[in-house]
């Protein structure tokens, strides 16, 4: 190899990840609705721990490990999730890498091998549901359920799928999605939110390309997570 091929690979190097450091800098924070959770509440304690949050409730039975959003901060899931600790399901809040759940694909394992719960529901968010389910197709580890969030996986799932989007989503993949229904080998529970969009699953503001939503964050979660209760309840 001359010396010009190695500069010019060296530079390529370089610029990338320089490029991606820049990239990896703008993301959705989370807004004051979702950080006013992040000290937990009457019924529900939050810890930090190595790859994210910890929230503990009164139920010791089944937790949920959740996978935020591509460039979306982690924090932006806290109401929703503390509404379903409050009701007896822990959740784990993973941090990603970079916010990309690409790089954080195996979180689950140290979670899984540090905890005793009988039941474990992975569940994410657009990319992060996408990575959740490539989780559970390639673990070895007992998973009782899949949530997805406005996300699908192109490949099939052996365990029960609960999959909640809106109906003026203007992110998720329609085509994509409906082929990965058909690849769900176990039963399939869907639930289609009208007026919801892709982005009030979390408290993050408007994402760049998404549907205007019709009806608030609030009710949009709030119809989620009594479908995740229903979900995991049965499962369990």
């Amino acid at each position: 190899m001359n010396k010009k091929i190695k500069i010019g690979i060296i530079l390529f190097i370089i610029i990338f990840i320089g490029g991606f450091f820049v990239y990896s800098q703008f993301y959705y924070h989370a807004e004051k609705t979702a950080n006013d959770y992040i000290n937990g509440t009457e019924d529900v304690n939050v810890s930090k721990m190595s790859k994210g949050l910890f929230l503990d409730g009164y139920g010791n039975d089944s937790a949920i490990i959740f996978y935020p959003g591509a460039k979306v901060e982690y924090t932006s899931y806290l109401p929703l999730l503390t509404n379903l600790a409050s009701k007896g399901i822990d959740c784990y809040l993973v941090e990603m890498p970079f916010n990309l759940a690409f790089f954080g694909t195996n979180s689950a394992d140290d979670i899984i091998d540090n905890s005793d719960y009988k039941h474990y529901f992975m569940a994410g968010h657009s990319l992060g549901g996408a990575m959740a389910g490539s989780y559970v197709n390639e673990t070895d580890k007992d998973i009782d359920g899949l949530i997805y969030l406005s996300a699908h996986t192109p490949k099939g799932i052996d365990v029960p799928v609960l999959s909640i989007r809106g109906t003026n989503d203007g992110i998720i993949n329609l085509e994509g999605y409906q082929e990965a229904k058909q690849l769900v080998k176990n039963n399939f529970t869907e639930i289609v939110i009208p007026g919801g969009n892709h982005a009030q699953f979390g408290y993050y503001g408007k994402q760049n390309g998404d549907g205007e939503a019709t009806i608030t964050a609030e009710n949009q979660q709030n119809q989620s997570f009594n479908a995740i209760m229903k979900f995991v309840d049965y499962y369990t």
